[in-house]
């Protein structure tokens, strides 16, 4: 196997065991000293290929084949927007031939396949598709936080097994120091045996042993290390967000009044039939806020006519 080597300086991993290694968007390697070397002047170009570079785009190569770095980079960048799911098709073939499509720009792209075409491929596919990939992206957010709370709650439960254990074992060595301080204090001072108290002492250490490998259950943890409650956002009076993708849609349903009175007059109403006239305009403040003198006499004339047909001794629903 080849040893890594820098291809500007030539420096390699056993000239220099610090040697760290970086790769650029075109695939193609240098040390991180050739690197800031290179941008010395603001700007640079790769010493193999030619090709501009920026100095943001330079990473620490990962592995030893720089072509793999290339293909993982291009993979990880492609896969950002080509983001859709297998439920996202009518029909297996045609997710099958949407990851033949994906496979074919990584190809293209890692060997500088029509480069040019591809990329207006992929723009042609963002620009179709950018709700599909917002909505997606947002899942695989939701996602990736439900696994990183999964995983704090597995670290937070491990460190709490651990402290539990520390406690436990020390809780031990303390009672193994007071178990023999006590031997020694009933051998010096006490009328028995000292071989009948060190077989007693003997058969109390053997079943203290087999008490301590029955190890308690661990408890379950409740809470981060931060106080926040599983389950919880960080402020917990706030509501969490509502998923687009679940549940059934909302159906509105208009609200019908029981009014106990004569049938108040509809907005159109209000308007043809002169309510209205004897009513102010709405300032523009009130009408920002969604209001209008139609709908302020509206609820007015139904405040008035509720419960007209209400009588004491007869009981609702007395007409006039």
């Amino acid at each position: 196997m080849e040893e890594q080597a820098c291809p500007r300086c030539k420096t390699t991993k056993y000239r220099n065991p610090s040697l760290k290694l970086m790769v650029n968007v075109c695939g193609h390697t240098l040390c991180e000293s050739c690197v800031d070397m290179l941008f010395l002047k603001g700007s640079g170009a790769c010493p193999e290929c030619m090709v501009p570079l920026r100095r943001n785009n330079f990473r620490v190569q990962l592995f030893e084949d720089p072509m793999v770095e290339k293909e993982v980079d291009i993979r990880r960048r492609i896969l950002r927007d080509y983001n859709k799911r297998e439920e996202d098709f009518a029909t297996l073939e045609e997710y099958n031939d949407y990851l033949e499509e994906i496979e074919d720009i990584v190809y293209n792209l890692c060997n500088n396949i029509e480069i040019i075409e591809t990329n207006k491929r992929i723009e042609a596919y963002k620009r179709d598709n950018r709700e599909i990939i917002q909505r997606n992206k947002a899942r695989v957010g939701r996602d990736e936080y439900a696994l990183e709370e999964l995983l704090e709650l597995e670290r937070v439960q491990e460190e709490s097994r651990k402290k539990e254990l520390d406690e436990l074992e020390t809780e031990h060595k303390k009672k193994k120091a007071r178990d023999k301080q006590a031997l020694i204090e009933e051998l010096m001072y006490s009328g028995k045996d000292a071989a009948q108290i060190v077989s007693e002492f003997a058969e109390k250490a053997e079943k203290q042993r087999e008490e301590e490998k029955q190890l308690p259950p661990p408890k379950a943890a409740t809470e981060f290390s931060t106080g926040i409650k599983f389950g919880q956002s960080a402020d917990p009076t706030l509501l969490p967000v509502p998923k687009s993708d679940e549940g059934p849609l909302f159906v509105y349903e208009p609200f019908i009044p029981y009014t106990e009175g004569p049938v108040p007059p509809q907005a159109i109403d209000v308007d043809t039939m002169g309510y209205i006239q004897h009513i102010r305009v709405e300032t523009p403040q009130e009408n920002a806020g969604g209001f209008t003198s139609t709908m302020a006499c509206q609820r007015a004339l139904e405040e008035a006519l509720q419960c007209l047909y209400f009588t004491p001794t007869a009981g609702l629903g007395v007409g006039l």
